[in-house]
């Protein structure tokens, strides 16, 4: 068995390494082992770890250093294709706390608890992110994550106004970072059948322990047929705080459709990277292939997260699907043709990056293109579409006024532009210049629009865009947007 001192290894658990033999309950009992003694594991680095059919998740809790071990994913056969292969979790117990009420933007609490904790408050009275197009729904309860100090600071921006909580879950940080090192993974798709819903597969790697680092992380895809179901995340990270994922490769998967809640066709979203409820999430030089390649869906979706940056990576998108707050920073990166995504508030920045998106920036339509800040765009490149032939819209907006999403909408406020270039050449007969925003009317409507004083949920308009060096090379001069209301409505300053 393993020495005290470890670290553990799978082999002294039972483990086979050939590729064939299914290793997944070796593996389970070492880390169990490891977690009851607070020991490390190391796997063999010439190993192949088949992780077999069942239904069996291996809890890990201590470092873990994979190096060069390749592990086996078979999906084209399982007993339960919604039960993680991993979970890394903390060993702590929920800490009990006690909240009422809450109002945004708050700093601090009447609490203390007995370490830092990741808290998710909700309100189940009021519902939020009332999601329109053909995945419509009647949104979701109010909610927040946030990270509660010692000292009962609060890190992290409350959005909404509580005037009750209806449940409270508060997670303590590790005063130590947990770190996962390597390993190769390689995942055969599923073949599954299903033509109305979706039916998310979950073979994956959970990880609901704060302050958590994954370091060389590579998972490929393979297998994928004309027939399957999405994936929500390999790296479904979810319920935790200050989380870096550094040096992984990611890959898209394909895209298959389904019938929508609104009964018609509509493509599924299948992700490699999940990020739900994450105050403080961080990629560093993480990257994956072919990020102009738009058979597959965009590699990573988010919800409901606090700080998000990513430096240095290169991926077919980057997406907050309900929201970020606080701080969403691109910064030297280099996004394919899903580009960047976001509804929420804060600051949005852009600086050192490339990206393909057909907008610049696109701000969800299905929950109301709301972004309530500023947005700085430096020392940029945008290539619309891929470099197909387009009319471009750098902030792409869609919000007629006449959908309640269950929050006031909102253009951002003001936009910085200190060094973008746009290569838009390919262009239509009669192009006279992009437009710096989207038409937020052009969009579909159950009827003619009235008049935008009539609009029960009208967006709020932006306010000024200061430019400090925009090329457009084309040699057109830019334009403000085809509304003629936000052209009323925002200021232009040329420097």
């Amino acid at each position: 068995m393993a020495h005290a001192e470890g670290p553990i290894t799978y082999e002294a658990f039972g483990a086979v390494g050939d590729g064939v033999a299914d290793d997944l309950p070796a593996i389970w009992r070492a880390h169990e082992h490891a977690n009851a003694n607070g020991l490390a594991v190391r796997s063999r680095p010439d190993a192949t770890y088949h992780l077999g059919r069942q239904a069996l998740t291996a809890v890990i809790a201590t470092d873990t250093d994979w190096n060069t071990s390749r592990f086996t994913i078979d999906d084209t056969d399982v007993d339960d294709h919604k039960a993680p292969l991993f979970e890394v979790r903390s060993l702590l117990e929920p800490e009990q706390l006690s909240v009422t009420r809450l109002a945004r933007d708050q700093r601090s609490l009447d609490v203390r608890p007995t370490r830092d904790c990741h808290v998710v408050v909700e309100n189940d009275g009021r519902k939020v992110f009332k999601r329109r197009g053909l995945n419509k729904n009647d949104g979701f309860p109010q909610h927040d994550c946030f990270i509660v100090r010692r000292d009962g600071s609060i890190e992290g921006d409350i959005d909404w106004e509580y005037d009750t909580v209806t449940r409270l879950e508060a997670r303590p940080i590790d005063e130590t970072p947990l770190v996962i090192r390597g390993g190769v993974f390689t995942t055969f798709a599923n073949r599954m059948k299903q033509d109305v819903g979706y039916n998310y597969w979950s073979r994956n790697i959970v990880i609901t322990r704060s302050r958590t680092e994954v370091v060389g992380l590579t998972h490929y895809v393979v297998g994928e047929t004309s027939v399957g179901h999405p994936y929500a995340g390999f790296l479904n990270i979810r319920g935790c705080a200050e989380i870096t994922l550094r040096d992984c490769f990611a890959t898209g998967h394909k895209i298959y459709s389904t019938i929508g809640a609104a009964g018609k066709p509509v493509n599924m979203g299948s992700y490699d990277i999940s990020v739900n409820e994450v105050v403080n999430f961080r990629m560093v030089g993480c990257t994956m292939n072919h990020v102009t390649d738009r058979t597959r869906w965009g590699v990573i979706g988010s919800n409901f997260c606090k700080n998000i940056v990513l430096e240095n990576c290169v991926l077919s998108r980057m997406d907050t699907h309900m929201g970020v707050s606080g701080g969403y920073t691109v910064r030297g990166c280099t996004l394919g043709h899903m580009g960047l995504n976001a509804i929420g508030r804060g600051t949005l920045t852009v600086e050192d990056s490339t990206l393909y998106g057909r907008s610049l920036v696109n701000f969800r339509a299905d929950y109301g293109s709301t972004w309530e800040g500023n947005v700085v765009i430096r020392n940029s490149r945008w290539i619309p579409a891929c470099g197909e032939t387009c009319e471009p819209r750098m902030i792409g907006v869609t919000n007629d006024g006449m959908h309640d999403f269950g929050y006031p909408c909102f253009m951002p406020r003001e936009i910085l532009i200190d060094g973008l270039v746009v290569d838009d050449t390919n262009h239509p007969d009669g192009y006279d210049g992009l437009y710096l925003f989207a038409d937020p009317d052009d969009g579909e409507h159950d009827g003619p629009l009235p008049p935008v004083a009539e609009r029960p949920f009208p967006i709020a308009l932006p306010r000024k865009v200061t430019v400090q060096g925009l090329n457009a090379e084309s040699g057109k001069t830019p334009r403000v947007s085809p509304n003629s209301e936000i052209v009323r409505a925002v200021s232009i300053v040329w420097e």
